[in-house]
């Protein structure tokens, strides 16, 4: 399938058979038609099951047939996940499978018969317009490595929100029963600050020890930087705590299921990266991205996680607009409004690049000077903000660039051409 809105259009020829299909859970609605708009037949209701899925083949051959239709092209407005099944059954078929973008379902609904009505009937009648206009979009249905990358940041960022959420509720209960831990502690993760989380956990249990005891109670587990001192400072401040008194024995049952889920989430979460690490590796040009000083393998690994094989484009702007920080201009006879970013398209890339490149421009010469250029220019000067999401989109062409070639990161390409100021700071 090929990128330009001419090319889209160019591909729905005469010969073609335009299949729109309204996503559900349970059950599908498919519509047929031709380049110029004719319907054939009704309406055909088939279930999300192998047997609907064959059936769905079934009528459109018979359309073919009776037709005169060679090629075949099948789109969906994307629903959840109940469309990706269906989504890879017909492209190992052969078949060509796009994507309509929901919001211009919605906004084109009233084209035919001017009213705001929504049933499915009628949404696959739209999407099937919408294709024949080349509206359209080709989805990135991932495979092998690939697939198994996606799946595996997707785990990786649940157990990352499920870490962060068992660490405030750790953080909360240390609140309410012994406030003062951080007055002693600098940091509730450090291990002399959970062992004393796993074992005596409130001021209760504390104030009845000696500092002796608590020390010795440490040892087995902190070789170092902890001392009498530490222990004497923790058993003084338990005795003038102002933590709640009750609810003790299943708030101290609470923290400990909290701490092994903690510690649960951590070693799972260790694991999974050293998997992702090794798998990342294999993929041609990884090695060399992550060659780039400060470019971590995490960040490496959720690139290829959203963009997939890089073969498969043809130039960097594509991936800019996966990523969504294409430009939007709103502009209107004498009037300019601002430049912002379109924000359509993968939000985790998104939210990846701009979370990688804020280390770079701190810590890596090349993007320090082109941030440092980019800001204090003479002419056009950009905001801290819009110049961080420029060398996002800088990032995101350096990436193309090695993933295509498999050749190292030279920053004294990307400085070419600006100021001899700029090239000293690099």
């Amino acid at each position: 399938m090929n990128y330009t809105q001419n090319q889209k259009i160019s591909q729905i020829t005469p010969s073609t058979l335009i299949i729109g299909i309204d996503i559900a859970k349970d059950k599908h609605v498919a519509r047929a038609q031709d380049d110029r708009g004719i319907e054939f037949g009704k309406r055909l209701i088939f279930e999300n099951r192998i047997h609907g899925f064959q059936m769905l083949l079934d009528w459109v051959k018979r359309h073919q047939k009776e037709n005169d239709k060679n090629h075949v092209i099948f789109g969906v407005e994307p629903t959840g996940p109940y469309w990706l099944n269906l989504a890879y059954f017909l492209t190992a078929k052969g078949y060509d499978f796009v994507l309509v973008n929901p919001m211009h379902v919605k906004k084109s609904k009233e084209f035919d018969d001017n009213s705001p009505t929504k049933n499915d009937t009628k949404d696959a009648r739209v999407i099937a317009q919408l294709i024949k206009d080349g509206r359209y979009s080709v989805p990135n249905l991932l495979d092998g490595i690939y697939a198994e990358l996606r799946e595996g940041v997707k785990i990786r960022d649940q157990l990352t929100q499920q870490l962060a959420i068992t660490e405030g509720r750790i953080q909360n209960l240390i609140q309410r029963y012994f406030p003062e831990f951080f007055d002693v502690f600098g940091d509730w993760e450090g291990k002399a600050a959970l062992c004393t989380l796993k074992l005596f956990p409130f001021p209760s249990q504390i104030k009845e020890m000696t500092p002796e005891e608590v020390l010795s109670k440490w040892k087995p587990f902190v070789q170092r930087a902890v001392g009498i001192k530490r222990a004497t400072k923790l058993v003084e401040t338990a005795k003038k705590s102002i933590g709640i008194q009750i609810g003790i024995q299943f708030a101290k049952r609470e923290m400990e299921y909290l701490i092994d889920q903690y510690e649960l989430y951590q070693t799972q979460l260790e694991e999974l990266d050293q998997e992702l690490e090794a798998l990342v590796e294999t993929i041609p040009g990884a090695k060399q991205m992550m060659n780039i000083p400060g470019l971590g393998v995490t960040t490496v690994a959720l690139f290829f996680a959203e963009v997939g094989d890089l073969t498969k484009y043809s130039h960097p702007q594509q991936l800019v607009n996966l990523a969504g920080l294409s430009l939007r201009e709103h502009s209107s006879g004498k009037f300019k409004g601002q430049t912002r970013i379109t924000k359509r398209g993968r939000s985790r890339l998104r939210k990846a690049l701009y979370l990688a490149i804020r280390p770079l421009v701190a810590h890596n010469p090349t993007f320090k000077a082109l941030h440092q250029y980019y800001t204090k220019r003479s002419e056009r000067p950009l905001k801290k903000q819009q110049s961080l999401i420029a060398l996002c989109c800088k990032l995101l062409r350096v990436l193309f660039v090695i993933g295509q070639k498999q050749c190292e990161f030279d920053g004294s390409k990307l400085l070419r051409g600006l100021p001899q100021i700029t090239l000293q700071a690099a």
